[in-house]
């Protein structure tokens, strides 16, 4: 099979100048995210309502990613031979509903119980959607195709979350789960009206499904495991110290409350851009676009550790922020294009990887927050980051497999 086949939309993929699937399914990622996140800006008045304390309210974002996490890479197969379409449509309600057990939620008790079912509902949507693009457009709009797709992911740092948060100060923290538990129940309205039927992708030949089919086999390809381990240290790098970018702005840095959210806004809005320049890039050179963003959360969070003043802390942000938001596209392209007859497999352990390291970053910062202090915790972010662009330089994403000595694609 030639590249030009596996990159080509199967049967039953709408025409490459429909943008209206991609887009469902970009405001599908933004949904995800953005109601994953929702606790960051509502910590304060969630605890004070279920009358435990902050630690343990910030426990409901690590329950919704470690979920997500386990489900992400078996999706594929739990799904088995069921339309992705409808698969989509059911756990983007099944979201809504979690958000809604949420709001209504009088105690720790229940509000874990639907963050947990928010965390199930991530996993199988991301577990799908990571590997829709080549589904959904051809091969000349695929790199925008899988920009506008992870530009939700983008976007929910800057609108979601930010607006979830203004809706809870006018009215209260149940509110904006209200609202995002419609917003699911919108966006699974809007992908049943413009996805295709996205059958089952078909299986690998026979020979080759025992070693690659199941999850713990896609990594054997060396190219998809140089993919996964990078996305791996940079998320857990830029969680490590991203997590704690507030105490640092203000502790370290001096800034107040209202320039600090102002610095904040304008990183999220850097990322946005950061997504739409870094994507199509990946498209056409992964590997630049992969060692662009990863080189730049490096320099950025070293940086971040001794800037002082608000000139230079925006400086910085923007260069975080533009760095970052070309992770999400750029590691995902380079895991397809290193085997794209796999797309779905690979792609929902890329998504299961990336939502671990979304756990276990912040987890690793806050240990090294409580022993070495703000400024340790940048730097680690720094040192993982750096780590990853090592690896991104030494390998390619056409690396063959072991039982391929081929020659790589560029």
């Amino acid at each position: 099979m030639t590249n030009a086949d596996t990159l080509a939309p199967p049967a039953g993929s709408p025409t490459a100048h429909r943008w209206s699937p991609v887009l469902a399914v970009a405001l599908a990622t933004f949904t995800v995210v953005s109601s994953e996140m929702m606790p960051v800006g509502l910590l304060t008045p969630m605890s004070h309502s279920l009358g435990v304390t902050d630690g343990v309210t910030g426990l409901s974002l690590t329950v919704t990613g470690l979920i997500a996490a386990v489900l992400c890479p078996f999706a594929p197969r739990l799904v088995g031979p069921r339309d992705r379409r409808s698969v989509l449509v059911a756990f983007m309600l099944l979201l809504g509903v979690a958000d809604a057990v949420t709001a209504l939620a009088p105690n720790f008790a229940v509000l874990a119980a639907g963050r947990v079912l928010l965390g199930a509902a991530m996993g199988v949507v991301w577990g799908l959607t990571a590997s829709l693009g080549p589904r959904l457009a051809d091969g000349p709009r695929l790199a925008l195709a899988m920009t506008l797709i992870f530009s939700g992911v983008s976007i929910a740092s800057v609108l979601g979350v930010p607006l979830g948060t203004y809706l809870a100060a006018l009215l209260d923290w149940r509110a904006a789960f209200w609202a995002f538990a419609l917003l699911g129940a919108a966006s699974a309205a809007v992908l049943a009206a413009t996805l295709p039927a996205l059958p089952a992708p078909p299986a690998p030949p026979v020979q080759e499904r025992t070693r690659l089919d199941a999850p713990r086999g896609i990594p054997r390809h060396r190219g998809v495991a140089a993919g996964i381990a990078i996305t791996a240290f940079v998320v857990l790098g830029h969680f490590a110290g991203y997590t704690y970018v507030r105490p640092v702005l203000e502790a370290d840095a001096g800034l107040s409350s209202g320039v600090v959210a102002a610095c904040l806004l304008v990183y999220g809005l850097a990322g946005v851009a950061g997504n739409f320049t870094l994507g199509p890039l990946a498209g056409r050179h992964p590997k630049t676009a992969v060692a662009l963003a990863l080189g730049g959360v490096a320099l950025a969070a070293a940086l971040l550790a001794y800037a002082t003043g608000v000139a230079a802390v925006l400086l910085v942000l923007v260069v975080w922020g533009a760095s970052y938001g070309g992770v999400s596209v750029s590691t995902q392209t380079w895991v397809r294009m290193a085997d794209p007859a796999r797309i779905e497999a690979s792609a929902a352990i890329w998504a299961g990887v990336f939502n671990a390291s979304i756990a276990l970053g912040s987890l690793a910062g806050g240990l090294v927050v409580d022993r070495a202090g703000n400024r340790a915790a940048l730097l680690t972010a720094a040192g993982l980051s750096a780590l990853g662009l090592l690896l991104a330089l030494l390998s390619r994403p056409g690396a063959g497999r072991p039982d391929s000595p081929g020659p790589d694609r560029p």
